[in-house]
């Protein structure tokens, strides 16, 4: 009998240490999206702009999913919380489950945006030019217009690959605009400031537009890829613990 109390004991003892650890891990976990969410939604609110500038939707629809993985993760966590403070084994499963659900759709989402990211660029390098030619100060394209506005006097560059290009836009060549580039274009914005297209005036960056929009993509994507990466070791972490504590529950009930 002493030998059974003394095993029993050394089980409960394990079973506090386990519950205590996987606590810690769900309010890291918790914290973790919602660091994820906060990350999805300044992307959504302060870059969406330039969003607008893609013919494509990879990028918008991962940001989307980091949204609510963020929230998905917010309310795993809680329910983590829920199974480990109150030992409920059923809990554990969904929680188990959940976590294993949402690692998959990381390794899915991480493959998908190393797969699709080149074909994200080629389409950023065939279409940017064409929009900014086509849909600048054009009517019903104010969202293109602004975002255009604010990605060069942002990153400081004029045109799609250079100044040039503007001399295709159809706002350019209307015979009463007598500008050259847009104002957006000059280092000190001014209504007709684009009528001067000398470097002394105007952003004159090799690779024009086209680059740091590259950059900023890829910056992008290489912090959801790192905020992914974090989460998935908790996630690993979490499926244990979790592991471990249900098959140390299901011993003490015998």
């Amino acid at each position: 009998m002493g030998q059974m109390e003394e095993q029993r004991e050394k089980q409960t003892c394990g079973t506090i240490c386990l519950k205590y650890l996987l606590f810690i891990f769900n309010v890291l976990f918790w914290l973790a999206g919602g660091v994820v969410l906060v990350v999805g939604v300044w992307t959504l609110v302060e870059k969406s702009d330039y969003i607008s500038l893609l013919n494509s939707s990879y990028f918008s629809v991962s940001v989307y999913i980091l949204i609510a993985a963020g929230a998905i993760v917010i309310v795993t966590g809680i329910i983590g919380c829920c199974a480990t403070l109150k030992e409920m084994k059923s809990l554990l499963i969904v929680y188990f489950v959940l976590l294993f659900c949402i690692f998959l759709l990381e390794v899915i989402a991480g493959l998908l945006s190393y797969i699709n990211y080149q074909q994200l660029d080629n389409d950023l390098r065939q279409n940017l030019m064409e929009t900014m030619q086509q849909k600048y100060q054009q009517p019903g394209e104010g969202s293109i217009t602004q975002a255009v506005d604010r990605l060069q006097q942002e990153f400081k560059c004029c045109g799609s690959n250079s100044s040039t290009d503007w001399a295709g836009s159809v706002w350019i060549q209307a015979t009463w605009n007598k500008r050259l580039v847009p104002d957006s274009c000059c280092k000190t914005p001014s209504d007709n400031c684009g009528l001067r297209d000398h470097p002394s005036n105007i952003y004159k960056v090799e690779g024009g537009c086209i680059m740091k929009l590259e950059e900023f993509i890829l910056s992008q994507l290489y912090i959801l890829s790192a905020v992914a990466i974090g989460i998935a070791f908790l996630q690993v972490l979490g499926m244990m613990f979790t592991c471990c504590l249900y098959r140390n529950l299901k011993d003490e009930a015998y």
